[in-house]
């Protein structure tokens, strides 16, 4: 008798940016360019091993510390450097013990683990996300079992952030609604809201009894530490409980050890330990333990003030090379006189761009140019470099 258990299961749609870059493996054509994946790049084409990460491998290497497990929490010590660097050292929430952070498999991990807390064992239903976001965000939340709502935030027609829609639509949204927050360096539109829109942001959901769950995946790719932390000190100084999903993947080039941190700001040092108990039981259904060695090499640098700003120093190499390779797509296709003002790139930040272009003019890039996007017009700027800019620019003007 034929099994048919599995026969009714349709194939799932490639993922929209990682399906791109497996197109782009596959082009054999030459120039090509892949603007899709939100990996740093160096002028070269390189993801490079920063400094402070190699003297680190070197330490674990000769120290040879037994692959045992770790706790479900993370590396002890952990949390607290996170939390240093998120909240700064002196902050309330740090010294008062009122914050629960696990260390997670990478930001993704953090999202999830956050999403099913609240869901499972808060009850929450309802989600919010921005319009657009990056894709993986409804995903995650779908999957978990939230309805997931949008509130207006791409504004196409002015090159920006579509304010007042977003307040509207924040207001709309019932109370325990689980909103995701682009904390710095929005992905993908890379516009972000000034201090005082994040005020009004946390009045919104104060008065609206939401729950905010802080995205930051790009701290430092903006500004710097401290000021891209500026929304999330905000919503510590409301006194409002929320949480924050952090990455370490991009600001370490630690891509492939997913290494990221979840912390859930409470009211108390009691509420933190019962809120940690509940993460760690969500971790222990998920994967169990998070893997060591990615998250030895953070606490290392972070732990270490001389060490931390060596680190510092060289993801502001990454910073400023990405603010460069904006300036000169824009300055060039101004140079070249395209039908459309391109300016608007350099006020953007973070690795990405929402280009506006169309998922018809994208298609012909790739067709045409072998110039590789994802298809919402969202192009990573790592992917260029002095040697391609000229050709991304006059293709991008060819198909507009």
């Amino acid at each position: 008798m034929t099994d048919t258990l599995f026969s009714g299961v349709v194939a799932a749609p490639a993922d929209p940016i990682l399906g791109v870059n497996e197109k782009f493996k596959a082009d054999l054509r030459s120039p090509k360019v892949n603007l899709s994946a939100g990996v740093y790049l160096t002028e070269e084409g390189k993801t490079p091993v920063l400094n402070v990460v190699k003297e680190a491998e070197e330490a674990l290497a000769q120290a040879a510390i037994p692959h045992t497990y770790i706790p479900m929490s993370g590396l002890p010590g952990y949390d607290k450097v996170v939390q240093q660097m998120v909240f700064g050292a002196d902050s309330e929430i740090v010294q008062s013990g009122r914050a629960a952070t696990i260390q997670s498999l990478g930001g993704t991990g953090a999202l999830k683990v956050g999403m099913d807390f609240m869901h499972h064992i808060l009850g929450c239903t309802v989600s919010a996300t921005s319009k657009p976001t990056w894709g993986n965000h409804n995903a995650l939340l779908a999957m978990a079992g939230y309805e997931v709502r949008g509130y207006r935030y791409y504004d196409a027609a002015n090159d920006g952030v579509d304010f007042n829609g977003m307040i509207e639509d924040l207001k709309a949204l019932p109370a325990k609604t689980l909103v995701v927050l682009h904390s710095c360096c929005h992905n993908p539109t890379g516009y972000d809201l000034s201090a005082a829109q994040w005020q009004e942001v946390i009045a919104a959901c104060q008065k609206g009894g939401l729950i905010p769950f802080l995205d930051m995946a790009y701290q430092g790719f903006r500004e710097g530490l401290e000021q891209d932390a500026t929304a999330i000190r905000l919503f510590a100084a409301s006194g409002m409980s929320f949480l924050v999903a952090t990455s370490y993947s991009k600001s370490f080039n630690l891509y492939s050890e997913r290494i990221g941190a979840l912390t859930v700001v409470t009211q108390s040092a009691q509420q933190a330990q019962i809120v940690l108990s509940q993460l760690k039981s969500v971790v222990r259904c998920n994967y169990s333990n998070p893997p060591a060695y990615g998250g030895r090499i953070v606490m290392r640098v972070l732990s270490d003030p001389v060490k931390f700003a060596l680190w510092e120093e060289e993801l502001a190499v990454m910073r400023v090379r990405i603010k460069a390779m904006r300036k000169a797509l824009a300055d060039e296709l101004q140079r070249i006189g395209a039908k459309r003002d391109f300016s608007f790139i350099t006020r953007q930040a973070g690795m990405f761009s929402f280009t506006g272009l169309s998922a018809e003019q994208v298609a012909r890039l790739a067709d045409e140019f072998a110039i590789y996007a994802v298809k919402n017009g969202r192009i990573c700027i790592c992917g260029l470099n002095h040697g391609n800019v000229e050709y991304v620019a006059k293709s991008i003007a060819s198909v507009l």
